[in-house]
């Protein structure tokens, strides 16, 4: 009976690790998109001393 447990918990474990994983390149491939927009349009208005991001 334990051991069908741990096997059981190790799936689930996996499972919910792939799945924040796979949403965790999601997000950043979302965050990539965003900076490499900011470059485009800081370039796009002359590349002046003022930043688009506040770091």
């Amino acid at each position: 009976m334990v051991p069908l447990l741990v096997v059981l918990l190790l799936a689930l474990i996996l499972f919910g690790a792939g799945f924040a994983l796979k949403a965790l390149w999601w997000i950043a491939v979302i965050v990539l998109v965003v900076w490499l927009l900011g470059f485009v349009f800081r370039a796009a208005e002359g590349g002046g001393r003022r930043r688009w991001y506040r770091w």
